[in-house]
C-alpha cells in the first residue's frame, strides 16, 4: 500500500497580532502513531533526539510539547478542552468538530497525507463481494473517526442499514492496537484502518486487503481558532515547516523510513509498537 504525502496550505489562516521575540510560547502538538501521520511521527522522534524539526524553524523561545492520540475524535476533544493547539487529524473528525461548534472551532492550516487506509478481511474469509458483509462485524479505530465514517458511508452506499449499535452490519469502534487480537480471535470479521496497522494485520493475522481507500484525504494539519488568532505568525511558520518536512520526506525516503521504523520498533520514542516495513508506504508524486 502506498501513501501519498501532500502539503497544501489551507485557506483559513486569519490575521492576528504577532508574538514578540521575548515571549516564551509553549505549543501543544498532537498526532497519531500512524504512518498517515508521518510528519508528526518523524518530528516527534526528532524532538526527542534534540533535533526538533519544528523547534528549529519556530525559534529559541518556542517549546513544543507532543501528545499522541488513537484517533481524531480524541484529538478534537482535546482542542475543545483547550489542552491542544495544533494536531494532525483526519478530515472526518475535523469537519465534525467544525460543524459541532457551528464553525467557531478548528481551522485547516495544511495538508498532510492521502490514502493509506484499507478494509481487510481474513485470507480465508468467504467475503468476496460487498453483499457478503451482511451480518458481519467490522472494527474501526474510533466512533466518528475518518475510517469509521468511510466504513459507514461505504456500507450505506451498498444498501446496508447501519446504526450506531447494529443494523445489517455491526461496526465496532476499536482502538488500533486492540484490533489485531480481536481480529485473530474472531471477534470481528473485518477491520477498516490505516497504516501501519493494515500491514500488521496482513503479516501477523494473515489478513488480505478487500478494499484499498486510495482516493481519500487521510490527514490534515489543523489548529484551534484561539491559537490561530493569538499566534498567527507561529501558525504560518508551522504550516510552512510542515510543507518543508513533507518535501524532505519525499526527497529522503530511506532516512524517513528509517526514522519511522526506529519509532515503530520502540528504539526511539516508544509511542509506536510492532515492526512494520515502511519501504513501500510513502509515494513520491
Amino acid at each position: 500500500m502506498k501513501i501519498k504525502i501532500t502539503a497544501i496550505i489551507g485557506t483559513f489562516l486569519l490575521w492576528a497580532p504577532l508574538v514578540t521575540a521575548e515571549e516564551k510560547t509553549v505549543i501543544r502538538f498532537g498526532h497519531f502513531p500512524n504512518i498517515t501521520h508521518a510528519q508528526g511521527v518523524i518530528a516527534h522522534a526528532l524532538s526527542r533526539q534534540g533535533r526538533g524539526w519544528f523547534e528549529e524553524r519556530l525559534g529559541p523561545n518556542v517549546e513544543i510539547q507532543w501528545f499522541t492520540y488513537n484517533a481524531g475524535p480524541s484529538a478534537t476533544e482535546a482542542i475543545f478542552a483547550g489542552s491542544l493547539d495544533v494536531t494532525y487529524v483526519g478530515p472526518g473528525p475535523a469537519l465534525n468538530a467544525h460543524f459541532k461548534s457551528n464553525g467557531e472551532e478548528i481551522r485547516v492550516i495544511s495538508g498532510a497525507a492521502n490514502a493509506g487506509a484499507a478494509l481487510v478481511v481474513k485470507a480465508d474469509s468467504p467475503i468476496k463481494a460487498p453483499a457478503d458483509f451482511r451480518g458481519k462485524k467490522i472494527a474501526t479505530p474510533q466512533l466518528g473517526n475518518t475510517q469509521d465514517i468511510s466504513c459507514r458511508a461505504w456500507l450505506k452506499a451498498h444498501g446496508f442499514n447501519v446504526t450506531q449499535t447494529g443494523g445489517d452490519v455491526t461496526v465496532i469502534p476499536t482502538a488500533n492496537p486492540d484490533q489485531l487480537g480481536l481480529f485473530q480471535s474472531g471477534g470481528v470479521d473485518a477491520v477498516w484502518t490505516v497504516e501501519p496497522w493494515v500491514t500488521r494485520l496482513e503479516r501477523d493475522a494473515k489478513a488480505r486487503v478487500f478494499l484499498e481507500d486510495k482516493d481519500t484525504i487521510t490527514t490534515w494539519l489543523v489548529s484551534s481558532v484561539k491559537f490561530l488568532r493569538d499566534r498567527h505568525d507561529l501558525a504560518k511558520k508551522i504550516a510552512d515547516a510542515n510543507v518543508e518536512l513533507t518535501k524532505w520526506i519525499q526527497q529522503n525516503e530511506a532516512e524517513a523510513q528509517k526514522l519511522l521504523k526506529s519509532v515503530q520498533d520502540g528504539k526511539d520514542a516508544g509511542f509506536l509498537k510492532g515492526s512494520t516495513d515502511t519501504s513501500k508506504l510513502i509515494e513520491t508524486p
